[in-house]
């Protein structure tokens, strides 16, 4: 491991962030986020497109002796530009970085019995249930709204011997939560290779990887189950409403999440056909919608 590392940020203006990703990962990048550079949060783009901000600011992180000046010219070459946006690399001191989080990530209850905890902290009830949590990098931990409505339906339900499947597993988070709360059996799917890994690592973690299968794509042999969660966003979930739907059994549950409140509706609809809604559940604008298919 190198002694320092070193910030590729740059701000994306007008180029399409799949393409800067993928360049910034093919010179040697160890990870790749994007933040707002800007105050003008973009919270729901069109289906298929990438959910940023209006001013995205993209940071990669590399070793100490990468090129930089080759990044550059590639950046140039292959997005056809004749000068890049305002751009700088920063040096950074070694340190954990995958657990640079737990500095701002403490124990969290969710409904009466669910703790979702970093590292070896300890829950402040002698009944808890608890998600041993350690997402590294890249993935949630229940502070955002969207996956706090989950982990609270997961606690208010029975899910003692219930199948489960987690479209947009992530971390791992709320199929680990399902396994602790009783349930028979999880598989999470996430476009992510590196959700993927979380997940598991995840399951591992809490001792329920025997209960709990990750993968980029669904098992051919899967389901239907007995409850189905999907927190991702309303574009994605109105677009696939047809496979999230025959995920789920007769008279099983659905939870969708990553809608905004004013969205509800629209996700609702695009699910009638095979579900009866509950009245949604909202946190911070957004929401959470449960249904029971026909």
């Amino acid at each position: 491991m190198p002694a320092e590392w070193r910030q590729f940020v740059m701000n994306l203006e007008s180029i399409e962030p799949d393409r800067v990703e993928a360049i910034l990962l093919g010179n040697g990048a160890h990870s790749v986020t994007f933040t707002d550079a800007g105050d003008n949060p973009v919270l729901e783009p069109a289906p298929g497109e990438t959910p940023l901000w209006s001013e995205t600011r993209v940071t990669g992180l590399f070793d100490a002796d990468t090129d930089f000046a080759l990044l550059k010219r590639d950046l140039l070459r292959i997005l056809e530009l004749e000068e890049l946006p305002p751009n700088h690399v920063e040096t950074l001191a070694d340190c954990a970085w995958e657990r640079e989080w737990l500095k701002d990530f403490g124990p969290m209850r969710f409904g009466r019995r669910l703790w979702v905890i970093p590292g070896d902290q300890e829950a402040a009830a002698e009944d808890a249930i608890v998600v041993r949590l350690d997402p590294g990098l890249a993935f949630g931990t229940g502070t955002h709204p969207t996956t706090a409505l989950c982990l609270e339906w997961l606690d208010r339900i029975d899910l003692r011997q219930k199948t489960v499947f987690d479209f947009g597993c992530g971390s791992g988070v709320l199929g680990v939560a399902a396994c602790k709360l009783g349930a028979l059996f999880v598989e999470g799917t996430d476009i992510d290779l590196q959700a993927v890994t979380a997940s598991r690592q995840n399951a591992v973690r809490n001792n329920v990887d025997d209960r709990f299968r990750a993968a980029q794509t669904i098992s051919d042999n899967s389901g239907p189950f007995d409850i189905v969660i999907a927190n991702i966003l309303a574009g994605t979930l109105i677009e696939h409403a047809s496979f999230i739907a025959d995920r789920v059994k007769t008279g099983g549950a659905l939870a969708l999440s990553g809608v905004l409140t004013l969205q509800a509706d629209d996700v609702m609809k695009a699910y009638r056909e095979w579900f009866d809604f509950e009245p949604p559940a909202t946190k911070d604008n957004w929401a959470r919608l449960t249904g029971t298919k026909r």
